[in-house]
């Protein structure tokens, strides 16, 4: 599985999703800008010792990840998406775009991708959004839980 975050800001975030990461066995790709660096005291914190058992890949920009990504089935996550993230049958080496803190994914992004490749969590009415840390454990635990927790 691998797990995008398109220009995360905040340090301990990326270092809970890390140790999620290397726990579920998936790739982190972290897409720049970052509003911090992987030597940063909160990120490494909140990473604890998982920082070094996770693949942490680092990217320029997303057009730099997708020319690596491989044939990986790519799905973006947004609340304005017309599709629920448990209405898809999820592979392992799917990937799972989540966008930055505070502005989610470049509309110019997603508009490169079809609706079908959009997934949103639901929410209460008029709430903005989840944490993203949240948001990573949900959608990745459905498509681990879809494999039966088996890890490759």
């Amino acid at each position: 599985m691998n797990i995008v975050l398109f220009e995360p800001e905040i340090p301990h975030n990326t270092g809970n999703i890390i140790r999620l990461c290397a726990n579920i066995n998936a790739d982190l790709h972290l897409i720049q800008p970052l509003g911090f660096t992987l030597s940063d005291r909160n990120l490494r914190r909140a990473a604890l010792d998982y920082f070094d058992t996770c693949n942490v890949h680092i990217h320029e920009n997303f057009q730099s990840f997708m020319n690596r990504k491989g044939r990986s089935k790519v799905y973006l996550t947004d609340t304005k998406a017309e599709k629920i993230y448990t209405n898809f049958n999820y592979q392992t080496s799917d990937t799972f775009v989540f966008g930055s803190e505070s502005k989610g994914i470049d509309k110019s992004i997603l508009d490169q991708f079809d609706s079908n490749n959009k997934i949103y969590i639901p929410m209460f009415p008029n709430i903005r959004s989840l944490n993203i840390c949240n948001s990573v454990s949900i959608v990745a635990y459905e498509c681990w839980r879809q494999s039966n927790f088996i890890i490759e």
